[in-house]
């Protein structure tokens, strides 16, 4: 199995050359002295903190997975002490204020760092993953009290944090939420009701766990209309931050996965659990969105987790494994066969997961650009970044999710059939990597969200407005990139128009086009990201000849003429509606059911 390697140099291209990190940060606020230098200190030492501490505890962790007892939930050995040298290291508040002991850098570095602990091991990455989240929504909505009470043991990472939204009921549907919330007259409430699917719910790696918890007041009016947000600490908290009295909130059960085994997914009891309301009565669903829309992103992000792993390993094996002889004429006539690298359809994988994984790292650090101009940028830069962030958001994870499984998945098909066998470690990754499709929404759930309420919420300005932001990057880019991305962005408004024509006779059309065309979306803007690479990449070339940039020239011409044609038959599905789909009624289906 290849020992996991931070891409420290692809990082930088993106940040410092691609996307001029260290410009985006004069603009900002407070950040200015975020530069090059310090970007690359911070980022050498979370590597050698990931490869060192981390990478060795991903199979270890899988194989052994989390413990449950009565007494709480065990994590694999070696992830206790390896978070205690993450809080140490001071790397849980990176991007928090300096009022809470923070370090105040951006959050687009933190979560640079975060992606690099995401690859090297997925599973514990989750527990403090969980906790920016937590943390990001008390500096929303919290009270200055709650904030003072709870964020310096966060912020630390001697605490860590949950959401706990999912009930078995309703799954994504939050409007089944029966999760009750009684006023207990004293500011407190009494919190009753059980959640599931709540990763890393119960854990021994922090002394106190802090959930973030959406239940209903008595008088509250139905569907998502009458949801509040609560913090329901598992120890209550006395002034200044201490530990006190065992809270009623328990895991029941963790739950038995196909992946992540080393991280707790629990089934969480909140039986009279004292809570307290975040923000104001029935606008908990308005509150948690800033939890949500955090976790996204970092969902998005760890579609990188399978592709990076996948790139390795297979490229490693590729580049030693012997089998076969090229089809040109023998390469090794002094070994028995030629290596797998010589062969075309080896060259074709390979090259899938780079395109897929590079074009991706470059999409979500732009995405976090915008997520920077949306906390620390004027008034303008907040509302022009966080209209395109929340339009980008649901391609972002549902894309990148979907790429990363499939990479995963070729990273084994490289391997043959060691890609099978455990020792690998090429199969873990597609098991971890395929809940990054599911939860924080579906690949459906966010092709709804972009289709029905981002693009067609605002009848298309948005997405008008970014379509002309890549258009005017055109005048700069190669002309062999140029010229095809041209026509796909033309081709994107028309088929938002007939997708918005389509579902003015049938709203169903919307439901039938939307993965399709998140998926279209996705496959168009590492078209941009590739373009802007390779033209920068041969603008270096001028001077030198360096295998990375050469590299970067090539994938980019792969990824024009063998991945971008997929939106051909993403526009065909898009274009023949949402007929065929709706043609077997539900009582057909039920027959069918009958029959099996």
């Amino acid at each position: 199995m290849a020992e996991f390697k931070a891409p420290l140099r692809d990082i930088h291209f993106v940040l410092d050359e691609l996307l001029d990190y260290d410009g985006h940060y004069q603009q900002l606020e407070g950040m200015a002295e975020t530069n090059q230098e310090l970007r690359h200190a911070i980022l050498k030492e979370a590597a050698k903190f990931a490869e060192q501490n981390l990478a060795p505890l991903r199979r270890s962790g899988d194989e052994e997975g989390c413990t449950w007892s009565e007494e709480g939930v065990s994590t694999p050995a070696g992830f206790k002490e390896a978070y205690q040298q993450y809080v140490e290291g001071g790397w849980a508040g990176l991007a928090m204020p300096e009022a809470f002991c923070g370090q105040a850098l951006p959050s687009s570095l933190a979560l640079t760092v975060a992606i690099i602990n995401m690859q090297a091991n997925h599973a514990w990455s989750m527990y403090p993953g969980l906790t920016a989240g937590c943390l990001d929504t008390l500096l929303a909505h919290g009270t200055e009290q709650q904030q003072q009470k709870y964020l310096p043991k966060l912020v630390s990472g001697e605490w860590s944090g949950t959401m706990c939204l999912t009930e078995s009921q309703g799954g994504s549907d939050l409007s089944f939420l029966r999760t009750k919330a009684q006023d207990n007259g004293d500011g407190s409430y009494a919190i009753t009701g059980t959640k599931i699917f709540i990763s890393a719910g119960e854990h021994d790696l922090t002394e106190n766990i802090v959930h973030v918890v959406l239940a209903r007041l008595a008088d509250a009016p139905a569907g998502t209309k009458g949801i509040s947000l609560f913090i329901v600490p598992k120890f209550d908290v006395t002034e200044p931050s201490q530990c006190g009295k065992r809270n009623a909130v328990h895991c029941g059960s963790i739950e038995h996965k196909m992946g992540i085994h080393a991280n707790s997914t629990c089934v969480m009891n909140f039986n009279e659990a004292r809570g307290y309301l975040i923000g104001n009565p029935n606008e908990g669903l308005k509150c948690m969105f800033t939890f949500m829309n955090n976790a996204r992103i970092g969902t998005a992000a760890q579609g990188l987790v399978g592709s990076e792993l996948a790139y390795q390993g297979a490229l490693n094996y590729a580049l030693e494994r012997e089998a076969g002889r090229s089809l040109t004429g023998t390469k090794s006539p002094e070994r028995p066969a030629d290596r797998l690298i010589v062969h075309p359809d080896v060259r074709r994988m390979l090259l899938t997961i780079k395109a897929l994984n590079e074009g991706n790292r470059a999409f979500i650090h732009y995405v976090s650009q915008l997520s920077d101009l949306e906390l620390h940028g004027n008034d303008q830069q907040k509302q022009e970044g966080g209209e395109l962030l929340a339009l980008l958001t649901p391609i972002a994870k549902g894309f990148m999710t979907e790429a990363g499984l499939e990479a995963a998945n070729i990273g084994v098909q490289v391997f043959g059939g060691h890609g099978y066998i455990r020792e690998w470690g090429m199969e873990q990754s597609i098991r971890d990597a395929r809940i990054s499709t599911l939860y924080e929404g579906t690949t459906g759930i966010q092709a709804l969200d972009l289709l029905g309420r981002k693009v067609m919420g605002d009848g298309g300005k948005t997405l008008t407005q970014f379509i002309t932001l890549i258009a005017n990057d055109l005048a700069e880019m190669d002309d062999e990139f140029a010229r095809p991305l041209g026509v796909k962005l033309q081709e994107w408004g028309d088929l938002t128009q007939t997708i918005g024509a389509a579902a003015m006779n049938n709203a169903d059309e919307v439901g039938g086009a939307s993965v399709d065309y998140l998926m279209y979306s996705g496959y168009v803007i590492l078209a941009w990201m590739w373009g802007r690479m390779a033209t920068l990449a041969k603008e270096k070339l001028t001077d030198n000849d360096d295998v990375f940039y050469l590299a970067k020239v090539s994938t980019a011409k792969f990824y024009f003429q063998k991945l971008l044609p997929r939106t051909e038959s993403l526009k065909t599905t898009i274009e023949t509606g949402a007929q065929s789909l709706m043609d077997i009624s539900d009582e057909e289906f039920e027959q069918l059911a009958e029959i099996c």
